[in-house]
């Protein structure tokens, strides 16, 4: 079963924060697919596909590795 998520990513200013978080996301287990609509010095959409639902502290924490970028919370 395939699962898509949303999430709302602030810090992202350019195409190398979008490739940074890009290659993050995708290291997880299971990620399939990962689209970022960049909004530059605000907050971005990156929506992450991935075989079964993912645990949101290792998103957190491959968002974080990934640099100065933050998931923000709804």
């Amino acid at each position: 079963m395939t699962t898509t998520s949303t999430y709302t990513v602030s810090g992202m200013t350019c195409g190398h924060c979008v490739s940074a978080v890009t290659s993050e996301l995708e290291a997880l287990d299971g990620v399939t697919d990962v689209k970022i609509d960049l909004v530059a010095g605000g907050n971005s959409t990156v929506t992450v596909t991935s075989a079964a639902p993912l645990l949101i502290d290792n998103v957190t924490e491959a968002i974080d590795e990934a640099g100065d970028y933050a998931l923000v919370q709804s």
